[in-house]
């Protein structure tokens, strides 16, 4: 008895639509948290308006209300469709955006005694972009670094100046644009290789606890913003997540 099996076409298409179910499962689930989540984020809201009147110099109390701010816009955005909320493009800092996004892990860093390493090379980091929905995507990416790695261990953030030819350019026959590039490393356990390929699939996770929806977020993140994420590891030495964003073109 042979059998024959043909898998060359259709285990990328049954993979595909498998892909395309999950999305749209993920927005109807995102819609519905996010109403949740709103119904209990009002008196949130307002305890920290409250405790910043009679703390008016309370750092830590304005560093909250910002981010209640940014969840605030993420979860209005949301409930408007149950797609993904689209980005409301300014010029901002590149390094600015870095900056705020470390300041909230500022308390696990000092936790764990990881040791931060910042190369901001870029001569220009001006971009167009979303600040709130940056901040989200590289907040992912350093809490995803501090889980992986032990005490003692270090986070280098890195940007540099590059020519970009990558799937960023709309018209027919690209040329090199202006770019920077954002390179995030840890010391950590490291990625096994057979993983790496499923890292942005949804709801895939190897963390007991999590939702397998960080990585896929952070990439529409930067999709949205004409970018493109990579990332390479090795077992037990670390991984190297590099994001690619177009400058602002009154710089580049």
């Amino acid at each position: 008895l042979v059998v024959f099996h043909e898998t060359s076409h259709s285990s990328p298409a049954a993979a595909r639509i498998r892909q395309l179910q999950q999305l749209a499962n993920l927005g109807t689930v995102s819609a519905g948290l996010a109403h949740e989540i709103r119904n209990g984020f009002v008196s949130i809201k307002t305890f920290v308006d409250l405790l910043l009147q009679e703390n008016p110099d309370n750092e830590l109390g304005a560093v909250v209300r910002r981010e209640v701010r940014r969840i605030d816009s993420i979860v209005k955005q949301m409930l408007r469709s149950a797609s993904p909320p689209k980005p409301s493009f300014a010029e901002i800092s590149l390094h600015a955006v870095i900056d705020q996004t470390l300041q909230l892990v500022a308390p696990q860093l000092e936790e764990k005694q990881i040791h931060l390493h910042r190369e901001f090379l870029a001569p220009n980091n001006l971009i167009s972009g979303d600040a709130f929905q940056l901040e989200q995507a590289f907040l992912n990416l350093f809490l995803n670094a501090l889980d992986a790695m032990h005490t003692g261990g270090q986070l280098t953030i890195r940007t540099e100046r590059v020519e970009s030819h990558a799937a960023m350019e709309t018209s027919p026959e690209p040329s090199a644009r202006a770019a920077v590039r954002i390179s995030i490393s840890d010391t950590g356990t490291g990625i096994p290789r057979e993983i790496i390929a499923q890292l942005f699939n949804p709801f895939f996770t190897t963390k007991p606890e999590g939702t397998g929806l960080g990585l896929p977020i952070t990439r529409r993140i930067f999709a949205e913003h004409a970018g493109h994420i990579e990332v390479e590891s090795e077992p037990e030495k670390g991984t190297t997540f590099h994001i690619v964003l177009p400058m602002s073109e009154t710089v580049s």
